[in-house]
């Protein structure tokens, strides 16, 4: 069953331009792929280019037990993210934060998802910046599997590895740990 204070959030988001024109039951059902990757992961979870609150905002509500970071670099999405986040009530584990995803560096997130932040290298070299060694990256896939999208020389550069994804509306990375010397 739909959330009904989520399903209306995402709605005003989608009457602004900043979801696509999908219905929004279709929207949500997709970012339960988002969901169904994270089931192994607690504590903190950065959505790069949260827009209008997916899939952030539906994994803050199926997942209450972890803390989110919505990040989006226009002010006018996170102001609007910022009163969603009001009117679902989850602001006690919910931060938004206007910045480009792109130049932060130094955060320690136990996992980073991404729903059509940029090209598959802008995309992984912002969540590798974004999550801990060992953490977990989680990206949205284009309906048609491009089989060249995660090239093993653009995981290397960006030190991660590909792991098996519950769904394969996503595809799963895990951030590599750094071998001892």
């Amino acid at each position: 069953m739909l959330d009904g204070g989520l399903v209306d959030a995402l709605a005003s988001s989608q009457r602004l331009g900043m979801i696509g024109k999908r219905p929004i039951d279709e929207v949500i059902e997709h970012a339960t792929a988002f969901v169904a990757a994270l089931v192994n992961v607690s504590g903190t979870v950065i959505d790069l280019g949260a827009g209008g609150g997916v899939p952030g905002l539906v994994i803050a509500t199926a997942r209450p037990d972890l803390h989110l970071i919505l990040i989006d670099r226009r002010a006018t999405r996170t102001d609007h993210l910022r009163r969603l986040v009001r009117s679902l009530e989850v602001g006690a584990r919910v931060d938004v934060v206007t910045a480009d995803a792109t130049t932060l560096g130094g955060w320690e997130a136990d996992a980073a998802v991404a729903r059509g932040f940029g090209p598959p290298a802008t995309t992984l070299r912002a969540a590798s910046d974004a999550v801990r060694a060992g953490g977990m990256i989680v990206v949205s896939e284009p309906p048609t599997r491009e089989p060249r999208r995660w090239p093993v020389e653009l995981l290397r550069r960006c030190g991660v590895a590909a792991v098996p994804s519950p769904d394969a509306r996503v595809a799963t990375f895990r951030r590599r740990v750094p071998r001892e010397t």
